[in-house]
């Protein structure tokens, strides 16, 4: 794990963990006390108008050991927009981020840092031999999370088999080359991010990861609809 650099891992100093807060003054408690053993930095993008920054705030005062920064927008971002925003504040080599639902483990998030001793990337995945789903996504979800798979596949030629866990770490010098050609700020971001960066020759793993289904999932089937259009708009456009 990254509370110390071991043989084959990484310093827990060169990364960033980056966490999307739209409106989640309900959960984020739960969050912060899940990753408050991280001993890296955290950057939370919060563009909603609840009291989420406050709570943030409020528990990086209590804790002054950990590197909490809580970056603050007047208007929504979209997924996409969140993440690249805190990607860019990111001041450290390796940077990732996670769903602010808790489904990915701080455990997982540091396993995921740790390939980055020999990869530029690598991603969380739902679908590969060896993860582990304690609690699984409804069945409609699941094909419908198949079905994008496949035009992923079809649209890009991208072969992971889960582009949408949201779990993924990078090397800042890759970020650094596509960041300023992505244009999805919705939930195809993930897509673009991958594709971009296999464009330029970077190599990103997929990796298997033990994921909990919550049951507040803010991914709606007009989310889906705009995840489509985006794509093709993309590929496309």
């Amino acid at each position: 794990m990254l509370n110390e650099t071991h043989a084959g891992g990484v310093n827990p100093a060169d990364c960033t963990l980056v966490i999307p807060a739209y409106n989640e003054e309900r959960r984020i408690r739960s969050l912060l006390e899940d990753v408050s053993g991280f001993r890296g930095h955290l950057v939370f993008v919060c563009d909603g108008t609840d009291a989420t920054p406050a709570i943030i705030g409020a528990f990086a005062g209590a804790h002054p050991s950990l590197s909490i920064r809580c970056l603050t927008f007047p208007a929504r971002l979209g997924k996409g927009g969140g993440v690249v925003a805190g990607m860019e504040a990111a001041a450290t080599p390796l940077v990732g981020y996670m769903d602010a639902d808790g489904s990915t483990a701080l455990s997982e998030m540091e396993r995921l840092f740790d390939r980055l001793a020999t990869a530029d990337g690598a991603i969380g995945s739902r679908w590969v031999s060896g993860s582990v789903l304690p609690v699984r996504q409804g069945f409609r979800r699941r094909v419908e999370s198949r079905l994008f798979n496949l035009m992923v596949r079809a649209l890009f030629g991208l072969e992971y088999r889960d582009t949408q866990c949201g779990a993924k770490v990078f090397r800042k010098e890759a970020l650094e080359t596509v960041l300023s050609s992505i244009r999805s700020t919705g939930f195809e971001f993930d897509v673009e991010l991958l594709w971009r960066l296999r464009r330029n020759g970077y190599r990103v793993e997929e990796v298997p990861i033990t994921w909990e289904n919550r049951d507040e999932s803010k991914v709606m089937t007009s989310d889906a609809k705009a995840m489509l259009m985006g794509m093709l708009r993309l590929r496309f456009g």
